[in-house]
């Protein structure tokens, strides 16, 4: 990946991660029909080479919500197209785990993008919410049925139909984040948490990520994905370790 290419996105490729920053700081960092593009690209190299993805926003900011002046120009065709809710459902089944580190607005698409990831981390100054039915639509990017499985049914009517914002300690309090911490140690604790799950088998990774994905494929997917890892050599050698160290303890 080369930053220099992407108008929309910083990008930092490390050996083991992706940390990519939301970079549209004179418009909150909203999310355009490029960054939408550009984002689809991040996507095309995390599904051929996969690595852990840090997804965060510049400023202060997550994102604003939707690039609104597009959306005012998009009609019936547009919506059947699946524009942003395709690219939030491809960052859900990334192969490796994602984390999204949230300081500021995460509103609209914005909170919608986070929730397509597998984590999130918040600052003090975190705001969840999907104001959508204000504009006259809906969160049709996954919200509608992806924040129910992740805070519930009735605080997520709170936000879909209420209007309620989340704040950080509210989001904390529903499980929507895994954490808040001070801003300045924001993305420390978001890479402490990458951190963690890079000392775990990759492949151990991605089995138990698929199967916690695959709703209805139980017990069988858990089967055949345990069948894998358990002829591979990582666990051979992980478990000897695991053993003899509590051997000589």
């Amino acid at each position: 990946m080369n930053a220099t290419t992407y108008e929309t996105l910083l990008v930092e490729e490390r050996d083991d991660r992706v940390v990519v920053t939301l970079h549209r700081p004179d418009a909150r960092n909203a999310i355009s029909g490029r960054m939408i593009a550009e984002l689809h690209d991040v996507c095309d190299e995390l599904e051929r080479r996969p690595k852990l993805l840090l997804l965060t926003g510049h400023g202060r900011v997550f994102a604003g919500g939707a690039d609104i002046a597009e959306l005012l120009e998009r009609g019936r065709d547009e919506a059947l197209q699946g524009i942003n809710s395709r690219l939030f459902e491809r960052v859900r089944r990334l192969p490796m785990p994602t984390v999204a580190a949230v300081d500021g607005w995460a509103l609209g698409g914005g909170a919608e993008l986070a929730y397509a990831c597998d984590l999130r981390i918040a600052g003090p100054d975190a705001v969840f919410g999907n104001p959508e039915p204000g504009l006259g639509i809906l969160a049709a990017a996954g919200a509608c049925w992806r924040l129910p499985e992740l805070v519930g049914e009735s605080v997520a009517k709170q936000v879909l139909l209420a209007g309620r914002n989340l704040d950080a300690q509210a989001a904390l309090a529903a499980g929507l984040v895994i954490d808040v911490v001070p801003v300045e140690k924001l993305l420390d604790e978001a890479h402490a948490l990458l951190d963690r799950m890079a000392r775990s088998s990759a492949t151990a990774l991605r089995l138990t990520k698929l199967v916690v994905d695959s709703p209805g494929a139980h017990p069988v997917a858990d089967d055949l994905a345990q069948a894998v890892l358990f002829e591979g050599e990582d666990k051979k050698d992980r478990m000897t370790r695991f053993l003899e160290k509590r051997s000589r303890a």
